[in-house]
């Protein structure tokens, strides 16, 4: 009598195994790599933005607002594997700027985060200029990046990743499946 509970036991953990097995390595996340403007940057005009991550994305949202709320980008961002570009309406008046950004991992994970930067016009750019934002990974965790970007992340959303991964999907079927099997093959036959 032990001996079916025992292998339909060994059957269940082995099945969970491999099910398992995929998904592990996909737990990484990509990152911001680099940022043109870079974070408290002071530049002279700006005619795009350029975001660069560790690994390619998909769906990008970027959206470029002034302290006023207005919003400069222009049309669509295009992505080029890892590298995400947008343009912006020009001029951009001299002021202080929000790039938000959302994009999701190839991971199906969602990141995103805020670059602040000013445009200071026809005045010298200062030695305020920092270094890459090799330390900005902002994830979705995080204070969702502004009113206007999470509308668009909508807009940006409905042409693909909609609910759950179809990997949990068949998670779940083959999980219910080694259970109605162990369920039909433990039960008292007449």
């Amino acid at each position: 009598m032990k001996t079916p509970f025992l292998a339909a036991f060994a059957a269940l953990v082995a099945a969970l195994l491999l099910c398992a097995a995929p998904v592990l390595p996909a737990q990484a996340h990509t990152s911001l790599k680099s940022s043109d403007p870079q974070k408290n940057a002071q530049v002279k005009t700006l005619q795009k933005v350029t975001l660069e991550f560790a690994d390619s994305v998909q769906f990008p949202v970027v959206v470029v607002r002034g302290e006023d709320g207005k919003r400069y980008e222009k049309g669509d961002p295009v992505v080029d594997g890892p590298k995400v570009t947008e343009a912006v309406t020009e001029p951009v008046p001299p002021g202080r700027y929000t790039i938000a950004w959302r994009v999701v991992s190839p991971d199906g994970h969602p990141l995103e985060g805020e670059i602040p930067f000013t445009v200071v016009g026809d005045q010298s750019v200062g030695a305020a200029t920092s270094a890459a934002v090799p330390g900005d990974t902002s994830s979705a965790s995080a204070p969702a990046a502004a009113a206007p970007a999470t509308a668009s992340a909508a807009r940006a959303d409905d042409g693909g990743q909609k609910g759950v991964p179809g990997w949990i999907w068949a998670v779940i079927f083959g999980i219910a499946g080694v259970g109605i099997g162990m369920f039909l093959s433990l039960r008292k036959k007449p």
